[in-house]
Formats: C-alpha cells, sequence, structure tokens
C-alpha cells in the first residue's frame, strides 16, 4: 500500500497498515533530515494516544512520557483572574488525559515506530502527478521514480498534490484576524507555572487575546491581532522585545525559538476520495481548522486509521461495487467528522473574535458575575477552545 506524506496521519497510516498485517510504503518530499520548526500541533488528545497504543504497544506511552501536562487551567479578563481549576495529578499507571510535545518530536517518535515495525520510507520523494483510473493508481515523483497502488492514502497536506489531481477542491472561510504564534524556550532562572493560562483583552497588549501553553521544552504563546493590525510590528525581534516581557517574564522577550503568523482556514474537502474511489484523503489534505480544541491533528489520525479499515474491506471485496461501498462509507464518515469538527473550531474562532454584538454582550455579562457565578467563569474559560459537549462527543466517537 502507498502512503502519500509522512506527517502525523500518513504515519498514523503506515501504522494502521503494519498492525494490519498489509505492507506499507510511504512517499515523502522532504529529506528523511529535514528539520520543521516550531511546535506547531503540540496538543495529543488521550483518544489520540490510545490510538498510537493500540496501533504500536508502548507507542502512546513513549509519546505521553515525554509530553508535559498541567493540572491547573486559569482564565482572566482584562488582568482580573475570572477562573481557576486545579485537577488532581494527572500521573498515573495509564495513559493520561493529554499530553503537549512539539509536534517534530511526536513525528520522531512514530517514525521510528514506524521503521521498526517494517514500514519502508522514500524520502525526497515529492509527488509531481498522479493518474487516477478505475483500477489503480499511478504516481510520478521529482526523481521520476513512477508508483502504481490499487489504493493510495494522501495524508500529503494542505497543497495535496492528489487531492489537485483528482480535482477536489477545499471549501470554507479563513479568519481575517491575524493571530502571531511563538514558541519560546524554557528559563530556568525565571521559571513559570505549568499552566494553561487565557487572557481575554490582556492589559499588556492592548487589551487583544493571549493564550500561554506549556509544551515540553518550553512555552507556546498565541496573540490575537486585531484587524487593522501590522503582523510586521509585532513579529520582528523589535515588537517581539516589547510585547512578550507584558505577559511573561522580561527574560522570555530574549528566548525566542520560533514565531509565525497564520490567518486561520476553516475548510473541508468537497469529497475525501476520487471520482474512481482510489484515493483517500486524510489530514491536511482533506481539512482545516482552527487550532482551537486541537482538532487538527486529533482527528487526522482516526482520518488514517479509518482509510486503512476501508481499504482492507476493499481489497478483500468480492465485487467492485462492495468494494466501492467501502471506500464511500469511509469518506462519508470523515467528512462529516470533518465538517462537525469545523463547526467546533468555528464555535470557538467566533468566541474568540467577538465580532458579532450578541457574542460581545455574552461575554462581558458573563465576566461581571464570573466572581460571584462560578459557571459564568467556567464558561468564559472554556469557549475559546470549542464547545464542552463537542469535545465529549469527539471523544466518544473517535472524530
Amino acid at each position: 500500500m502507498l502512503v502519500v506524506g509522512a506527517g502525523p496521519a500518513g504515519l498514523s497510516a503506515a501504522l494502521a497498515l503494519r498492525a494490519a498485517g498489509m505492507e506499507a510504503t510511504v512517499l515523502e518530499r522532504r529529506g528523511p533530515d529535514a528539520v520543521r520548526p516550531g511546535s506547531r500541533a503540540a496538543y495529543l488528545h488521550g483518544a489520540s494516544l490510545a490510538t498510537l497504543e493500540k496501533l504500536c504497544p508502548g507507542l502512546g506511552h513513549e509519546i505521553a512520557a515525554e509530553g508535559v501536562m498541567w493540572s491547573t487551567k486559569r482564565s482572566f479578563w482584562a488582568g482580573r483572574e475570572i477562573f481557576s481549576k486545579t485537577y488532581p495529578s494527572l500521573r498515573r499507571s495509564g495513559l493520561p488525559p493529554f499530553t503537549s510535545l512539539p509536534q517534530v518530536r511526536t513525528e520522531d517518535l512514530m517514525a521510528a515506530a514506524c521503521r521498526r515495525a517494517g514500514v519502508r520510507f522514500h524520502w525526497d520523494a515529492e509527488v509531481t502527478s498522479a493518474e487516477l483510473g478505475p483500477d489503480r493508481v499511478r504516481l510520478n515523483d521529482t526523481h521520476g521514480g513512477s508508483w502504481t497502488a490499487d489504493y493510495v492514502i494522501a495524508a500529503d497536506g494542505s497543497r495535496s498534490p492528489l487531492r489537485s489531481a483528482a480535482g477536489i477542491p477545499l471549501e470554507g472561510p479563513r479568519s481575517q484576524n491575524t493571530f502571531v504564534i511563538v514558541d519560546l524556550d524554557d528559563d530556568p532562572d525565571h521559571p513559570v507555572p505549568i499552566e494553561r493560562v487565557f487572557h481575554y483583552h490582556h492589559p499588556g497588549v492592548g487589551g487583544r487575546n493571549v493564550l500561554i501553553v506549556p509544551f515540553a521544552g518550553g512555552w507556546r504563546v498565541d496573540l490575537n491581532l486585531l484587524v487593522d493590525d501590522v503582523p510586521e510590528s509585532f513579529t520582528s525581534p523589535e515588537g517581539l522585545r516589547r510585547w512578550i516581557p507584558k505577559v511573561l517574564p522580561a527574560a522570555y522577550g530574549e528566548r525566542v525559538r520560533w514565531v509565525s503568523t497564520y490567518r486561520f482556514a476553516q475548510q473541508v474537502a468537497a469529497r475525501f476520495t476520487d471520482e474512481h474511489q482510489r484515493v483517500l484523503l486524510t489530514g491536511e489534505a482533506s481539512h482545516l481548522f482552527a487550532p482551537f480544541g486541537a482538532r487538527g491533528m486529533n482527528s487526522s489520525i482516526p482520518d488514517a486509521v479509518r482509510a486503512v479499515d476501508a481499504v482492507r474491506e476493499a481489497l478483500s471485496a468480492k465485487d467492485t461495487a462492495t468494494a466501492g461501498a467501502a471506500i464511500s462509507r469511509f469518506a462519508r464518515e470523515r467528512k462529516e467528522a470533518a465538517e462537525y469538527n469545523r463547526a467546533c473550531a468555528s464555535a470557538a474562532l467566533e468566541h474568540m473574535l467577538a465580532d458579532s454584538r450578541s457574542v460581545r454582550l455574552r461575554r462581558r455579562a458573563a465576566a461581571a458575575i464570573a466572581a460571584a457565578g462560578r459557571k459564568a467563569g467556567e464558561w468564559l474559560d472554556s469557549a475559546p477552545y470549542g464547545p464542552k459537549l463537542a469535545a465529549r462527543r469527539a471523544a466518544r466517537t473517535s472524530y
């Protein structure tokens, strides 16, 4: 079986193929030593850890052990604390409810597990064209190599050549506001409590929203810019030294590891398979979400596992109609899951941006009574990550 892409979705697909006793070959456009900067998708849900543990016993525990967990979460409104909660110790003998680890390290651990399982990697093999037929798929790469397979799992990212070859667009909006994402190295001389902290209207940065999250080895700070802001004034070395000491100890202004800006897409592929039902789209090849609630990578893993299930069903089918039905079920189920996750991420993004008057009024009212009414503060704390019911449903259904 061919898998295109060696990110979380592609590596999950490769592990799932080997767990099912099938051969797995991964084509990846990057070189084996390529470095991907930034923490990126740093938060793994407990359901993702459990899935990886099932595919490769020990892997979920290995990833969890390297990551960071926090027991306390806090939210502030204009500098005033409106909610805090500390849970009992999250360290336990089983898998934890989450872990926070830079994506590149998660990928390293997954790739090592793939190699132990006998997955074959072909690096520097960027797919340049694809011929999609009723019986098989033929891929061509930058080195003139040619690859054929009955089915291909496309995990080749947001600019997916396979999705383009199939003529399948991504559909959905992109946020107007820019978000600045900064990774900071730990400063042992100026330790910060290992807590997740969200600020509405942080007074130190002109009333902009700020999210501060720890990960193994450092901190991620998300700054929600206003529509008229000039991003470069916040991402330049001078700009970073100006605003970071307003939200963390001053020394962190000199500990920037990586900085980037995003206008978050809320997009889902029109279809999750081609007209011949030979290419199965997974991960960012099939959906892009705002990161609130960490639904991107955490839905890419079940995308990949379900794609392998569908391919296995199709290969064992007695006729083409039954095989096609297996792929169609995958495409329908994962598109439904992606649309659900997009709705959850959109609700979180709408709450964060507060572009509508009704959202602004509801947030202000909750902040005004948060000191006396814990439920109001709890809502303000959880809303930037999406509806609570959505998170519970996602966990139950492996969305």
